[in-house]
């Protein structure tokens, strides 16, 4: 499997959003991914399942459902009901994180668990079997734009071992920071799936990047 590249709309640009998300159709994007955020447990207010409803009508992309949330279980129905192919959840924000696996899955779309900069990647130990996916949150969750935190490739790849060692199937997701030079870093590390948000939106030739990003090899 090669590179899959999820662009992240959170760095679209929003009086123009159904022009992004046609670009994304025509481009090489595998995934649209989409960060919900809601002030609490992360500092910062982004978007809701209206704004998904659209974006679900437009796209004929999978969309990527990050919940920055607290209690993301309460909205599992509302994720499925905007057509989400994976729904992720933060590890920090779920104290019964196992039964809310099976409960994403149960409804139809693919579990995924984030980690935040400062979680270690044993925490997964007991649930890596039963994940589609896990994401490294490569910057503090909350804002775009900022910069990568180079610890993140270790991080990577001590998940890339964990995933070997257990025989999981899970796909490894970073977000945060991802440009042509992280990226390349990353998927060297292990990495399958690239989270890119200022990157693509802020390029003079946006699909390009995405087929740059998605061109990126193990070494």
């Amino acid at each position: 499997m090669g590179t899959l590249v999820s662009p992240s709309i959170l760095s679209a640009d929003f009086a123009h959003l159904a022009k992004d998300i046609e670009m994304l159709n025509r481009s090489d994007a595998d995934w649209i991914h989409a960060d919900v955020m809601d002030g609490v447990f992360v500092p910062n207010i982004s978007f809701g399942f209206p704004v998904l409803k659209y974006v679900h009508e437009l796209t004929q992309k999978p969309l990527d459902v990050h919940l920055m949330i607290v209690q993301p279980e309460k909205f599992i129905h509302e994720v499925k009901s905007i057509g989400a192919k994976v729904m992720n959840v933060h590890y920090e924000a779920c104290p019964h994180i196992h039964r809310v696996i099976q409960q994403i899955r149960e409804a139809g779309m693919e579990p995924a668990v984030t980690l935040n900069p400062g979680t270690p990647v044993h925490i997964l130990d007991d649930i890596i079997r039963d994940l589609y996916m896990v994401l490294v949150m490569s910057v503090n969750p909350g804002f775009g734009g900022q910069a990568f935190i180079p610890h993140s490739l270790e991080k990577v790849a001590q998940l890339k071992e964990l995933i070997l060692r257990t025989g999981s199937d899970a796909l490894i997701e970073v977000d945060g920071g991802v440009n042509h030079e992280t990226g390349a870093a990353l998927v060297a590390a292990g990495a399958d799936v690239l989270v890119a948000g200022s990157v693509v939106f802020g390029s003079a030739d946006s699909e390009k990047t995405i087929g740059e990003l998605k061109s990126l090899k193990r070494t």
